[in-house]
C-alpha cells in the first residue's frame, strides 16, 4: 500500500458515511497518550500566521508556527514551520488562532508537510493539565506498547496483559474526562500494563518513569 492511500485510509476511517454525504466531521473518541503515539509529529507551538492555499476542491489553510517544543517527530521533522488543516470545519478542519495562544498540535506527515485536523489531539497550553504535560514529556512514550481500551457499556474487562480500560465514555466525557486528564496507560516491568497516576509519586515497577 502507498504512502497516499495509507494515509487515505486512516482518514476515512475517521468518518461514518452519512457524515460524508452531509460533509460533516466526526471523530472517534481517543485518549491523549494514543493521540500522541499515533502522531508522527506533536510540538508545542505559537501560530504567527495563516494562508488560505487555493489547492483541493475546499482549499487549505497553511498555519506559520513558532514550534516552541517539539516531544514526537525528531526523525521525521525536527523543526516544524508550518501546519495544514482543511480549510473548512466541516471536513474536520482546525481553526487556530493567530499570536493569541501557544497550542498542543498532534499531527501526520505527508509528502514532508504536517496536516492536522479535529480528529487529531490539539489544545491550547495553558489548558493542559499537569498530568497531561509529564505525559507529554515522557510518560505517554512508555506506553505506547500498551492498548487503551474505550469501555462504552459495563461491565468491561481487558483481554490481555497490555490493555488498560478507559471508562470516561461512561460518563460521556471521552477525551476530556478523569482518566484523560489525569492517568496515562504505562507498561510494568512484569509486561502488563495498568493506569498510572500522573501526579502520585512515581511507581518504582514503572519502566524508567522519573518525574521532571
Amino acid at each position: 500500500m502507498t504512502a497516499w492511500l495509507s494515509f487515505l485510509v486512516v482518514f476515512l476511517c475517521s468518518w461514518s458515511l452519512r457524515d460524508l454525504v452531509v460533509e460533516a466531521c466526526t471523530c472517534v473518541p481517543i485518549h491523549p497518550q494514543d493521540a500522541f503515539c499515533n502522531s508522527d509529529i506533536v510540538i508545542r507551538a505559537k501560530v504567527v500566521g495563516k494562508k488560505l492555499m487555493k489547492d483541493g476542491p475546499f482549499g487549505t489553510m497553511r498555519y506559520t508556527v513558532k514550534q516552541m517544543k517539539m516531544y514526537r517527530g525528531f526523525q521525521i521533522m525536527p523543526h516544524v514551520q508550518y501546519i495544514y488543516t482543511e480549510a473548512s470545519e466541516s471536513l474536520c478542519g482546525v481553526k487556530l488562532e493567530v499570536n493569541k495562544y501557544q497550542y498542543l498540535i498532534t499531527g501526520r506527515v505527508y509528502e514532508g508537510k504536517v496536516y492536522t485536523g479535529l480528529c487529531n489531539w490539539y489544545e491550547k497550553w495553558d489548558r493542559l493539565t499537569l498530568s497531561q504535560r509529564k505525559g507529554l514529556n515522557h510518560r505517554y512514550h512508555l506506553g505506547c506498547g500498551c492498548k487503551i481500551r474505550p469501555c462504552y457499556y459495563l461491565p468491561c474487562f481487558a483481554t490481555s496483559k497490555n490493555e488498560c480500560i478507559w471508562t470516561d465514555m461512561l460518563s460521556n466525557f471521552g477525551h476530556s474526562g478523569y482518566q484523560a486528564k489525569h492517568y496515562a496507560c504505562i507498561q510494568r516491568v512484569e509486561g502488563y500494563c495498568s493506569w498510572y497516576r500522573g501526579w502520585a509519586p512515581p511507581d518504582k515497577t514503572i519502566i524508567n518513569a522519573t518525574d521532571p
